[in-house]
Parts: C-alpha cells; sequence; structure tokens
C-alpha cells in the first residue's frame, strides 16, 4: 500500500488512501489530535458548558470549514449541557447523502490517577501507544474521520462525489441528554441514507471492525432505607433487620451465583438465527491486556460471543452498606446498590424496572426501592447483517485492508444508537478505531498509532467507495425495504 499521493492529475482509491496515510506519516495527525486533546472537555463535571462548546465553534468548526461545510451550532434543550453541531457540505440532490456522527467530549481527567510521566490533556507517545483523555473515546475517532473526508476531496479535486453531514454533541458521557430533541427538531436537516460513525472499541487491536447497533442500557438503584440510624450490633444483633443482608439476597434473587438473570422480564427472546451466523466466525477475549474470561459465568448453553452480543447482562457496578472503610460494631440502617441491564434487541425495555419491581414483591423484598438513575433509557438496536449496506461496507474494508472484517450485529455497550436508527430512520454502520484494552473512561486512555493509520485508511477507502457514481445506489434501495 502505497504512503505517498501519487501524481498530480486524475487521482484514484489508492491514491486517496495513500494521502491518508501520508497525513499520518508526516505528523498531521499528532499535532491535530494535541490540539483537540489539550481542551479539558468533561461533560461530567458541572459548569463545563462553556467548554464543551468552544470545543465546536474554535475547534471543529474551522476545521471544517475550508471543506465548504456550512455549520450550525444548536444550543442543548438542557440548561447548562454542551451545545450540538449540525454541519453539512451537499453536492446534488442525486447523490447518496451519510451523515458522520461524533462526539467531543470525554469523561472526567483524573490526572491525579494517570501514572507518572502521563496527563489526560496532553497526548503521550510511548511507542504504538498515544496516552490522553479522548484519545480513543472520541476525538481520536473522529479526528481519523474528518481527516479522511478531507483527503478524499482533495484526492477528487475538491469534491466528495456524495452529500455529508455532520452531527457533533458534547454530551455523550452524560447519556447524551437533548440529542433527542434535536434530532427530532431538526429531522429534515439530518436527513441521509446512511449513519456513518466511529465509537468503541474493535473486537481486537488487528482485526477491522464493523458494528451495526449496540446492546441498550438501562441502570437503576436497589435502596433499602430501614431507620433512621445504626444500632450496636450486640445489643441488636438477631433482632433488626439488617439492609445489607436485605440487599444481598434481594439481588441474588434477580441474578444467581453463576450470572444467569432470574427475572423473565429482564431477558431477551431466542437469539435470531442471523445474530448466530454472524458470530460464529468471532472470538473475544484472548488479547494481551484482555482478562481472562470466567469458564461458565453467564447464561448457560451460550458461546461467549453470545452472551457478549446477543444476550443480556445484569451487573451489580456498586454495593454500599455501612462504612467499608471503618466498619462499626453497629447494624447500620440503609444499604444502595448500583445496578446494570445491558440488553439487546427485543427486550421489553419500557417494563424493565416495573418488571424489577414485581419480582421483588412477588419474593417478599417489598422494602427494597427501585430508582431509576438515568434521564432515558439507552434502546438497543440492530442493523440487519443482510441489508446492502452492511455487504457494501464489508467490500469496502476487504478491498483496503486485504483482511476480512469482523461483522458484529451489534456492540456489546451502549451508544445512543436508537435514535439514528429509529427516530431518523438510518441503517447504522460503527466502524470503531480503538480496541478493548484502550482504557477507555479510566485513566492512561490511550490510543494505538497502528490502528488509527490502519483507521485513515478505511474511512478514506469507504468515503472514495461512497463517491463512486452509482456505486451505492444499489444499497440505498436494499436500506429502505
Amino acid at each position: 500500500m502505497p504512503t505517498q499521493p501519487t501524481g498530480t492529475g486524475a487521482m484514484s482509491r489508492n491514491d486517496a488512501i495513500a494521502r491518508a496515510l501520508h497525513y499520518f506519516d508526516s505528523g498531521v495527525f499528532l499535532r491535530e489530535l494535541e490540539r483537540r486533546v489539550a481542551r479539558p472537555t468533561e461533560s461530567q463535571i458541572a459548569g463545563h458548558a462553556t467548554e464543551l462548546t468552544t470545543y465546536l465553534t474554535d475547534e471543529i468548526v474551522p476545521s471544517i470549514a475550508p471543506l465548504g461545510f456550512s455549520s450550525t451550532i444548536i444550543d442543548n434543550p438542557h440548561p447548562g449541557r454542551g451545545a450540538f453541531l449540525i454541519a453539512q457540505r451537499i453536492e446534488g440532490d442525486d447523490l447518496p447523502t451519510a451523515l458522520i456522527y461524533g462526539h467531543g467530549d470525554t469523561v472526567i481527567g483524573y490526572p491525579e490517577q494517570w501514572r507518572g510521566g502521563l496527563a489526560p490533556w496532553r497526548v503521550t507517545v510511548e511507542g504504538d501507544r498515544w496516552y490522553g483523555r479522548g484519545t480513543a473515546d472520541n476525538k481520536g475517532q473522529h479526528t481519523i474521520n474528518l481527516a479522511a473526508l478531507a483527503q478524499v476531496m482533495a484526492a477528487r479535486g475538491g469534491q466528495l462525489g456524495f452529500n455529508a453531514k455532520i452531527l457533533l454533541e458534547m454530551g455523550e458521557e452524560t447519556g447524551s441528554p437533548g440529542l433527542r430533541a434535536v434530532c427530532r427538531q431538526h429531522r429534515a436537516a439530518l436527513t441521509a441514507d446512511v449513519l456513518i460513525a466511529s465509537d468503541g472499541p474493535r473486537l481486537a487491536a488487528e482485526q477491522p471492525t464493523i458494528f451495526l447497533g449496540s446492546r441498550g442500557l438501562c441502570n437503576f438503584d436497589l435502596v433499602v432505607d430501614l431507620r433512621a440510624g445504626s444500632h450496636h450490633s450486640g445489643n441488636f444483633g438477631g433482632l433488626l433487620r439488617n439492609p445489607g443482608t436485605v440487599l444481598a439476597n434481594a439481588i441474588a434473587s434477580l441474578v444467581d451465583a453463576r450470572g444467569r438473570i432470574l427475572v423473565s422480564g429482564l431477558r431477551p427472546p431466542a437469539i435470531p438465527d442471523s445474530v448466530r451466523a454472524a458470530l460464529r466466525d468471532v472470538t473475544v477475549g484472548g488479547g494481551k491486556d484482555d482478562p481472562a474470561i470466567d469458564a461458565g459465568w453467564g447464561e448457560p448453553g451460550l458461546t461467549n460471543e453470545e452472551r457478549l452480543f446477543a444476550w443480556n447482562a445484569l451487573e451489580v457496578l456498586a454495593f454500599k452498606t455501612g462504612d467499608p472503610d471503618a466498619p462499626l460494631n453497629a447494624i447500620p440502617p440503609n444499604a444502595r446498590a448500583s445496578m446494570q441491564l445491558r440488553f439487546v434487541v427485543g427486550t421489553d425495555w419500557q417494563n424493565i424496572l416495573a418488571a424489577v419491581r414485581a419480582h421483588l414483591d412477588a419474593e417478599g423484598f417489598g422494602m427494597v426501592q427501585v430508582v431509576p438513575t438515568r434521564s432515558e433509557i439507552m434502546v438497543a438496536t440492530r442493523l440487519d447483517p443482510h441489508n446492502g449496506w452492511v455487504d457494501w461496507a464489508l467490500r469496502s474494508m476487504t478491498q483496503t485492508t486485504g483482511k476480512k472484517p469482523v461483522l458484529l450485529p451489534n456492540l456489546a455497550g451502549s451508544l445512543p444508537n436508537d435514535i439514528f436508527a429509529d427516530l431518523l430512520g438510518l441503517p447504522t454502520l460503527w466502524v470503531p478505531h480503538s480496541y478493548p484494552a484502550c482504557s477507555q473512561h479510566a485513566p492512561d486512555e490511550h490510543l494505538l498509532g497502528s490502528v488509527a493509520r490502519e483507521g485513515l485508511a478505511i474511512m478514506a477507502g469507504l468515503f472514495w467507495d461512497l463517491g463512486e457514481p452509482g456505486a451505492a445506489s444499489a444499497e440505498k434501495m436494499t436500506a429502505a425495504t
């Protein structure tokens, strides 16, 4: 594969990819990423709306204006939250239109937790690892996609060959507040034939991956609040109900000691044959930095891949009663557990909390409160693997890399993809540029330079192919079926 653009006249697909690789090899990508990472955009800290919006107005808008994009900044309907950017470049009514999504906000930096020599708001390159907050999630990923657009346009003499729209939000790490309302209000401006976006990890660093949706997400607390204060365990032990014991048993009635969900309303329907077929060639785990998978954990009778991508998981994220750092000889007055359900398409997501409530009541745990902890549930989505856009993308990625891409019916994590798939009615293609051990959301977050470089080539190939005359017309018709 060439690493320098060739010639000065009409260019080819290979030339577009070569330009994208040269953008990386010349150091321009690193300098651009350094500038963006240097802007703290922590959406999880209140009062940062100005910094979040400035990332759009002072960083992204000037970078896409030379590409002929007209940009609109839209205030978040939720006061104090980051704004949205909608930008578009329209080349022709008869051309396919891609909506390109990303987010510029990050989780909290926590600089004191990073190892020596690293800092969240500075890119530090150590071999193939590029450390910094947002390098993997999501500044590095949308920088790759925007750069690939620029290189394809340059290779085509100032044209993309398709219409491009960009939607960038600044609140994904807090559950995308306002995104649904903005997409509903600006539906006409966001009309497209396909969503092409990048977030989350590849299946493995060396395996180009495409996923077609995401598992849904519902977070809730279980709370047992029995009395005003603690009471001496010697004087009252055996007489007073212990909230920690009650809560532990309530959780055990929801999910068993092997991780199997026991509540029928929290379980999905049978795995579709098309999903099973897509997962046959997929293998999870085994990476150098991956944790060892626990044999036999989760739903019996499924493969590890089916458990992760095609089934539901109920997790205990945190559990507290009393003071674990300084326990007293006293029965605590209350207990609380943070719970999370990751769920796939077909789950009755509108009745998740009602199912938990009904089950606890039936098991004699009426004193356990069920408290939602998110403003709204992220709904599960999954584009049919047989959709024509999927085959188009797989062919393009194979041609670019010489590798067989991994096809995942959906990401195991959660994204606001239902807004694009259901509200806007788009087929959704996600091409991630990170890998599972990137420390996303944790200290020492990093991007792999090798994955970023290959990601630039992949996206340049996809965008070039989308702009080929008539190349997407068949897929557009299939996507509408």
